[in-house]
């Protein structure tokens, strides 16, 4: 028996006709229920609309024909399979049944297997017709959910793709487009004008590394917090990167609101802020720029803010700076000097003076301090104050400082075989603060060591006070491991960095050497040596030596030497020279006493 049993209606109004198919289908588990005329069909369908419909097409006043189209033309019960039963065997019939919405045929005398058998077919092919419209109804709603949930997605993506996942503020891309906007209204209207503020936390990274990330980020996002509380609601805040955050103000007539917004971020940083375990202090140095039809892509008005912040950092920090075109005429030159100093340490460009160091006992040259020249193709020498800054900045120090140490060592050892003098010659080679942190530099000493066979012991590596203080556990390795090789160490400008003793006590140093700013405001006139007499005290009490640079006067020799200083230099004795010219001025064994 069928589970659940198909609903038939038998129409028929020849009585037998009726009592027959019923009790057949009745036996296989089907639900009949039966009337002997059209117009009882059609109430009993309209009643309660069958599965399916056994119909008789010759019956008196409305007949099988008129019966299914009435129920084929309303849309309740236009679906209901319809199986014509007909003594009518003529093709004319049977079309006539097919298109007024029949979907079977059976002729009589019917067979009863026959009657079941396309009964079964059309039921089974109602209940796929369900089956398939559940599916579809079914698969259009996941389609929906889908489609939904993609748009959703999309607009996430979107989100995340225009803005900081951080900060939530705006991102570059999305700073960019506002910029491009507002940068396409100058095109249209000449007069009308915006700023852009680039600005870069000061100090940031002390924060981050001394605290953590995660309090970085902390700070980040309430730094985020208190620039929002200046801005206009059309205004554009963004973090570009890192601790930098670009600002965007449209519809301006002059600088004067960059500069006023500039001076309220000031206010507001000004104020601790209080995350959920530290108080943080932090400023910012700001780039401005005003936004024209000069220019072109909003590429570079963002370049123009950064340059000009770069110079609200170097003239002190915590301050705003105004663009102005002959700043980005001099961001190009440095550029392309970067580009000349990559080129110039591959083709060899650099040259090594050497500046001759004087003990003041004997007034004899006793060793020297390697210098490094650029001899630029088309610019000529250029001064080490102006590409070593560039050289620390980009890396380029590394090759170039070995560079030097590899020719100040060469040289060392030429003089030293050819006896020129019956002492033996030092040499001081200078490592900067970036040097001296590679980690392989005991390595790349060994390994110019080892090329030049020079004797470690008449080398001597000045190191300033930072490059120490920086990192004292890794400076306290480094140190010791260069005096195991013999290697003479000397503190550069000692006095004008941390002078901190405390230092002096733990590391290996054999010199200390005063600064040139030191010596300059000697003369025959002063009464107050400064910090001199103490440096030289502290030296002789520690027993080191001392070395003063930038002596230019005898006054300043005389004076210097009635201190007990042990060795000078500068241009009293002579300027840095080149190898050959240094070896003409060795050969005439110079002295110099007053």
């Amino acid at each position: 028996m069928n589970k659940n049993p198909a609903d038939i209606l038998i129409v028929d109004d020849t009585p037998e006709n009726l009592r027959l198919l019923s009790r057949m289908l009745t036996k296989q588990g089907y639900n009949v229920r039966k009337a002997i005329s059209g117009q009882m069909a059609l109430r009993a369908v309209k009643t309660a609309p069958p599965n399916l419909i056994l119909l008789d097409i010759m019956m008196p006043y409305v007949d099988g024909y008129e019966v299914c189209e009435q129920l084929k033309n309303n849309p309740q019960t236009s679906e209901i399979p319809i199986i014509f039963l007909s003594a009518l065997d003529d093709v004319i019939d049977k079309v006539k049944a097919f298109k007024v919405g029949g979907v079977d045929y059976i002729t009589k005398p019917f067979h009863l297997e026959e009657v079941l058998i396309r009964i079964q077919n059309q039921l089974s092919l109602q209940a796929a017709e369900k089956e398939i419209h559940l599916l579809n109804t079914q698969l259009e709603i996941r389609v929906q959910e889908r489609t939904k949930q993609l748009e959703e997605a999309n607009t996430k993506l979107l989100e995340m793709a225009l803005h900081d996942s951080l900060t939530g503020l705006a991102n570059r891309v999305l700073f960019m487009d506002r910029l491009k906007q507002a940068l396409d209204k100058t095109q249209a209207n000449s007069a009308y004008k915006f700023a852009v503020m680039f600005l870069d936390c000061d100090r940031f990274k002390v924060v981050n590394d001394s605290l953590g990330h995660l309090v970085g980020d902390e700070l980040l996002i309430a730094i985020s917090g208190r620039l929002q509380k200046v801005l206009k609601p059309e205004d554009t805040l963004a973090r570009l990167g890192g601790d930098e955050f670009g600002i965007l103000q449209i519809n301006i007539q002059d600088i004067d609101p960059a500069v006023n917004l500039a001076n309220q971020i000031f206010e507001l940083l000004s104020y601790p802020f209080k995350l959920l375990r530290h108080e943080v202090f932090i400023n910012a140095s700001i780039g401005i720029t005003l936004g024209n039809s000069n220019y072109e892509k909003p590429e570079y008005l963002l370049r123009d803010a950064d340059t000009a912040m770069y110079q609200a950092k170097a003239s002190g920090k915590a301050r705003y700076h105004i663009f102005s075109p002959e700043m980005h005429s001099t961001a190009l030159q440095l550029l392309q000097l970067e580009t000349d100093l990559r080129r110039a340490i591959n083709q060899q460009e650099f040259i090594v003076y050497y500046q001759p160091i004087v003990e003041f006992n004997t007034g004899k040259i006793t060793g020297f301090e390697a210098l490094v020249r650029w001899h630029h193709p088309q610019r000529g020498i250029v001064s080490p104050e102006l590409f070593v800054p560039i050289a620390e900045e980009t890396g380029l120090i590394n090759p170039l400082g070995n560079l030097v140490m590899r020719e100040a060592c060469h040289q060392l050892y030429k003089w030293q075989q050819q006896k020129i003098t019956n002492y033996p010659l030092t040499m001081s080679i200078n490592l900067s603060v970036r040097q001296f942190a590679q980690p392989n530099l005991i390595e790349q000493v060994d390994k110019i060591l080892a090329e030049t066979q020079v004797n470690p012991q008449h080398i001597k590596l000045e190191i300033t006070e930072s490059a120490i203080m920086e990192n004292t556990k890794t400076a306290d390795i480094l140190l010791k491991q260069l005096r195991k090789r013999y290697i003479k160490l000397c503190i550069d400008d000692f006095g004008t960095g941390y002078s901190s003793l405390s230092y002096l006590h733990l590391f290996p140093v054999d010199t200390l050497k005063i600064d040139r700013s030191f010596i300059w405001s000697i003369d025959d006139k002063s009464t107050d040596l400064g910090l001199v007499p103490a440096i030289i005290s502290i030296a002789k009490t520690m027993r080191m030596n001392v070395v003063a640079e930038g002596i230019e006067t005898p006054i300043q020799f005389k004076q210097l030497k009635e201190l007990e200083c042990d060795f000078g230099q500068g241009f009293l004795f002579s300027k840095p020279l080149e190898a050959e010219q240094m070896t003409q001025l060795l050969k005439t064994n110079p002295q110099w006493q007053w």
